[in-house]
């Protein structure tokens, strides 16, 4: 698609984004752009990070949102402000309340993970107070912008207003400046495009020659189905995995700068996001959550050609949920292909289990799960079992293996509701 980034509509200037840039040094340093060893040696190529997941409230989001706010008339500010978030905005706009001492009414998802409940009370103190209401961000932003219209309030949006994305649009100017070469490729977490707007728009002036690759979970490419369509659509179900991303629609502004000066859209699965999580704390000591590893995530299916490249990753937050772990890593590993789950129809004679271990399980094969209950007067009885492999190479030899002695099985894995069902 032809980029011309002079035609008519709305762009944020480099004059406005070096004007938000200097009322954020009201309330934040510029973050580190950091080389990556691990990734760099991964991918053959020079991988930096844009460490957004170091801001003081852990996600890049107080950019936008402390500049949107500190831009409103205070004729309008003494009456309070409102937004919807599921988390990240959420979180700036409390600091920025707390900061600038006015109210604010928090609309967030009821499906919003605690731990960023918390973290906006903390962040926010006295001067917000939280509404829990439907299950996405989508069904949370109505009811905002209905309140924020009844009351008087003003409402806050999370990334679809000039404000919010020349606020975003200075990170871009802080890797023009951190950068001694011109990024050859840089990846953007995309949820409602507010990002992906602001620093893409910007770096289209500022490093013409970078090309803007955003990123999207598969389970809400909300910016590549609109672009692909042509027009503005709200997908009809999404996958609320990654939730800093998990967006039905796109916005108005973000659409029109998005299809202009985005070279790409990459959609990730989430269990590869899953992935880049646990690679990111295991090997780099980086705590990041699954909307932060979008980017990264995306250096996988874009490896032939950042290849001796420079290359630049947003990390774009940190504020992940110790409780979801055990799930990031069962989503990882079963993305890879490591663990697998079967139906598995046993003999009822004592021994039988114990012969299936012997005679199919490798050396280096876990068993993870063994559900059986036996049945009265049948020869046979169904088994749940869960094997983790070391390699996918492991699986087909377990598979021909249990070929081989004649055992009677299901695999679940690709049986999508039965596999909802039983694991």
């Amino acid at each position: 698609m032809e980029k011309n980034i002079e035609e008519t509509g709305y762009l944020p200037s480099i004059e406005a984004v070096v004007t938000a840039s200097k009322i954020l040094d009201e309330v934040i340093d510029p973050t580190p752009m950091t080389p990556n060893q691990n990734l760099s040696e991964r991918y053959g190529a020079e991988v930096y990070l844009k460490r957004e997941d170091l801001q003081i409230v852990r996600s890049y989001k107080i950019r936008g949102a402390y500049n949107k706010i500190r831009t409103i008339p205070p004729d309008a500010l003494k009456y309070g402000i409102v937004c919807a978030s599921a988390g990240n905005h959420a979180q700036g706009v409390a600091f920025s309340c707390n900061k600038l001492h006015i109210m604010g009414s928090i609309y967030m998802p009821t499906t919003t993970p605690r731990q960023k409940i918390e973290q906006v009370k903390m962040f926010g103190k006295e001067y917000i107070d939280i509404v829990l209401t439907g299950d996405t961000f989508d069904a949370a932003n109505k009811e905002a912008v209905e309140y924020a219209a009844k009351s008087g309030k003003t409402f806050i949006p999370p990334f679809d207003d000039k404000k919010i994305i020349e606020g975003q649009a200075t990170i871009g100017l802080e890797i023009e400046k951190q950068m001694k070469k011109p990024l050859d490729y840089l990846f953007i977490p995309i949820g409602g495009g507010g990002l992906a707007s602001g620093v893409g728009a910007y770096m289209k002036f500022a490093s013409p020659q970078t090309k803007i690759i955003g990123v999207e979970p598969e389970g809400a490419p909300c910016m590549k189905t609109a672009i692909e369509k042509g027009e503005i659509v709200e997908l009809e179900n999404i996958n609320k995995f990654v939730d800093g991303a998990a967006v039905k629609k796109a916005g108005r502004l973000t659409y029109e700068i998005c299809r202009k000066v985005l070279d790409d859209i990459v959609v990730v699965p989430e269990g590869a996001v899953c992935t880049s999580i646990i690679d990111m704390y295991n090997k780099s000591a980086i705590v990041v959550e699954p909307a932060g590893a979008l980017s990264v995530a995306a250096l996988r299916f874009y490896a032939d050609r950042i290849k001796g490249k420079r290359v630049g990753c947003i990390i774009s937050g940190s504020n992940n949920d110790i409780t979801r772990t055990e799930e990031i890593r069962e989503k990882s590993v079963l993305y890879e292909g490591l663990k697998h789950y079967f139906i598995v129809s046993f003999p009822q004679r004592s021994g039988a289990f114990l012969s299936f271990i012997r005679d199919n399980l490798g050396p280096k094969d876990d068993l993870v799960l063994f559900q059986y209950i036996k049945k009265t007067n049948k020869e046979d009885g169904p088994a749940l079992i869960g094997v983790e492999v070391e390699s996918k190479e492991d699986f087909e030899a377990l598979v021909h293996r249990m070929d081989a002695n004649g055992i009677a099985y299901e695999y679940i894995n690709e049986n999508n509701k039965l596999f909802e069902i039983l694991i």
